[in-house]
């Protein structure tokens, strides 16, 4: 049994996977809340809805980037936590990869888009085809306009998702099909999908992969004259 969970963006979600790949609960807010008000009360408002315990659940897969940064630490401290004190193991799931499994059963070019400021995006691009979603590039920092000369070279349906998609579609003169709202953002049951076949590691070796310094660490280095690369 999987318990995915994400907490990488404005929204934040969870969800239980049973041993038959089958989603038997989730739950989902976006709302103003910090998500180290909701979160775990979430978790734990889920579970009992559905009856089950933590010492039931063989692993906890969680969001560890590209994303906010706080949004991220806390989405992984939770599952440390919950990890440590009940001896279970994790999965570290690209917030991008989470996005893309909103959609098998819909063909085309999946491409996932956070908002990553200054005419940037966090960026994957996934493949979606019977069923099957297929990775086709690194998760990376990218310029929309960057963006813009390498979907023009795709053909076939291209799908914006991500809490950057709509901000994607502006800037690409919304040539390009934004995903319907529920489909849009990272849930839970995304990352409980990413999630299988992956090998679980130790709660202590979980990271997070913000894909770049943060903004504070950025102006220093540029103060010193220093590449934040």
């Amino acid at each position: 049994m999987i318990l995915g969970i994400d907490s990488s963006a404005i929204s934040a979600g969870c969800a239980l996977m049973d041993d038959g790949g089958r989603i038997i609960a989730e739950q989902f807010l976006n709302t103003k809340h910090t998500h180290s008000q909701t979160l775990l009360p979430m978790i734990e408002g889920m579970l009992r809805s559905a009856g089950v315990s933590l010492a039931e659940v063989d692993t906890a897969a969680v969001t560890v980037g590209p994303g906010s940064f706080t949004g991220l630490r806390i989405g992984i401290s939770t599952v440390k936590g919950m990890c440590y004190g009940a001896g279970k193991r994790c999965v570290p799931v690209s917030s991008l990869e989470a996005i893309a499994y909103n959609f098998p059963g819909i063909d085309g070019r999946i491409v996932c888009c956070m908002d990553a400021r200054c005419g940037q995006v966090f960026n994957a691009v996934f493949s979606s085809k019977d069923g099957m979603i297929t990775r086709l590039c690194d998760d990376r920092v990218i310029l929309l306009t960057e963006l813009e000369k390498e979907l023009s070279q795709f053909s076939g349906r291209i799908i914006l998702a991500g809490d950057g998609a709509e901000l994607a579609n502006k800037a690409l003169g919304g040539r390009y099909k934004l995903a319907s709202y529920p489909l849009r953002w990272q849930r839970g049951s995304g990352v409980c999908f990413a999630a299988q076949g992956k090998e679980p590691i130790d709660p202590a070796a979980l990271m997070p992969s913000y894909l770049r310094l943060p903004q504070a660490e950025r102006e220093r280095l540029a103060r010193e004259g220093k590449s934040a690369e």
